[in-house]
């Protein structure tokens, strides 16, 4: 049998669990919130949030980085279009190949979502000292890299 490495009792992993899902609804009640008024999901605004950063992209891309399949893609994509959110483009190539921008009002909806999430951290850290939120930090930072490292999809 594998033996535990010390660190947290399984009653405080439990605790930490309970915290965590705790602290992420608080700030996904609020985000959806914000993204209700928009019309746009999470989901979707994770896409955009990707797309804001990048070129345009491929459907195939697009549901690569959602984890999702083409077809579940495409109805993400037709809901942020129809909304004015990203727009279609051909390659000019090949006229079957279609690629995914964000539009103008897409990426301000994304700044205007992260300053909103930016100026809700800034509060929250607040209650922090300065060094808890330096270590806060490292932590996540840690945390992250092993999560979108380490966990196959």
């Amino acid at each position: 049998m594998a033996q535990r490495k010390p660190g947290l009792s399984p009653a405080e992993t439990e605790r930490l669990a309970d915290i965590i899902m705790v602290m992420q609804r608080c700030l996904v009640q609020h985000l959806s919130e914000e993204l209700a008024r928009g019309k746009v999901s999470f989901p979707q605004y994770f896409l955009l949030g990707h797309m804001a950063s990048g070129e345009p992209l491929s459907m195939t891309a697009i549901s690569e980085a959602m984890s999702h399949t083409t077809a579940a893609a495409t109805g993400l994509v037709d809901r942020l279009a129809n909304l004015g959110y990203v727009a279609r483009t051909h390659a000019s190539d090949d006229r079957r190949k279609v690629f995914v921008e964000i539009t103008a009002k897409g990426r301000a909806l994304v700044a205007r979502i992260r300053a909103d999430i930016v100026a809700r951290l800034t509060i929250v850290t607040g209650v922090l000292t300065a060094r808890e939120q330096t270590a806060w930090l490292s932590i996540y930072e840690k945390i992250h890299h092993h999560i979108t490292c380490s966990i196959p999809n």
